[in-house]
């Protein structure tokens, strides 16, 4: 029998999988020195972002059941 693949945590608590297989993510520098940030940065920053395509084939391997 073949080996189960294990999740790498850390990068599950990190990415959303959508329905379509795309990976979102946080923006960074949200939570550090927030109080010399305007509001419009923190508010923009609070949204979920698209991975860029050239990092979903590292992905696939570090979630192999992501999918």
């Amino acid at each position: 029998m073949k080996q189960k693949l294990k999740t790498n945590k850390a990068m599950a608590k990190r990415v959303m999988v959508t329905g379509s297989g795309k990976f979102l993510r946080r923006k960074v520098a949200i939570n550090h020195l927030r109080r010399n940030k305007s509001a419009q940065l923190i508010r923009g920053a609070n949204k979920k972002y698209q991975l860029a395509t050239a990092d979903t084939r590292r992905l696939k391997r570090l979630l192999p059941y992501a999918f």
